[in-house]
């Protein structure tokens, strides 16, 4: 099992070749760290804030990897659910900038024990591993960047058939991510596929590309599923003045977008759901996870 303190010794395993070692054996080595680390935390969060990191036992769960295929590429991920059950309500959990690792696992068993069929996806499995990046810009640009938002979206729709063909009641779904997934629950919020969404401080405003064409701003006249938003006062990456023109522009939409809310926490910054970082801020992550299960409650997914 994956442990919390992993530390910084693992993250110098990337930095820096061993004495006497080559090129050649370094990447071997890093070769062999990568797939400890898809069982652990991604390398450019470590060391782990050991003293706040939840972990949630999988004693009466199926739990673990998956794969499902999508236009012929087998995209993997980490599902959880209450063992033997069927039925159930479904949650996709999207992941941080950091790809699915064991906070993204941890948080699907958290929903698991909820009693819900929670799935994330490794949406950035075409582009590269996340999870093996020690440095944060290197990630972005060689790796989250070249992500593109269609791609995003045909690879949840196939987690929905996934988890229709393995327990899961679709017609009851929800989704739910953190920063960077924050961002796209807002944008598959407006696809119709799920009747609920919880997005933990996702941008809300950017620049339109070709692979990300349109920004939650932009989509949020036509939500087809309330979102939730959860945000933090002292973020520095979304100023507050961001919510206010999705508050307005929210207003102007569907009946779903008129029904979507906003939870701005003044004592919190970016990442305070984050347990496993010094970012964590534990009252407002632990209000903010009561209410998204009341929100999905509310609406139908539960």
């Amino acid at each position: 099992m994956p442990q919390f303190d992993t530390g910084s010794e693992l993250k110098a395993e990337f930095d820096s070749l061993r004495p006497g070692e080559s090129t050649e054996q370094g990447a071997t080595r890093r070769t062999a760290l990568k797939a400890a680390i898809g069982v652990g935390y991604a390398a450019a969060t470590l060391p782990i804030a050991a003293q706040t990191a939840i972990k949630t036992p999988a004693d009466g769960l199926k739990a673990g990897p998956i794969k499902y295929n999508v236009n012929g590429f087998d995209v993997p991920g980490y599902a959880a659910a209450p063992a033997g059950k069927t039925g159930l309500p479904v949650v996709l959990v999207i992941q941080e900038i950091f790809g699915v690792h064991e906070y993204i696992a941890d948080t699907c068993r958290r929903f698991a024990k909820a009693g819900y069929l929670a799935i994330a996806p490794e949406l950035y499995a075409r582009q590269g591993d996340p999870r093996t990046y020690t440095d944060i810009p290197k990630l972005q640009a060689e790796v989250v960047s070249k992500v593109p938002d269609a791609q995003v979206m045909a690879d949840l729709d196939g987690a929905l058939k996934y988890a229709a063909a393995n327990g899961g009641d679709v017609d009851e779904a929800a989704i739910t991510g953190f920063c960077w997934g924050g961002r796209i629950v807002w944008l598959y919020a407006a696809t119709g596929k799920v009747k609920a969404g919880a997005a933990w401080y996702g941008r809300l405003v950017g620049q339109p590309s070709e692979l990300t064409p349109r920004h939650p701003i932009d989509i949020a006249a036509t939500l087809k599923a309330p979102v939730l938003g959860l945000y933090g006062g002292k973020d520095q990456g979304i100023p507050l003045d961001t919510v206010d023109k999705m508050k307005a522009a929210l207003a102007t939409g569907t009946p779903a977008a008129k029904a979507s809310q906003f939870v701005v926490y003044p004592e919190a910054g970016h990442a305070f759901h984050a347990d496993y970082r010094p970012s964590y801020v534990a009252g407002p992550a632990e209000d903010g996870w009561k209410r998204t299960l009341a929100w999905f409650q509310a609406n139908g997914v539960a």
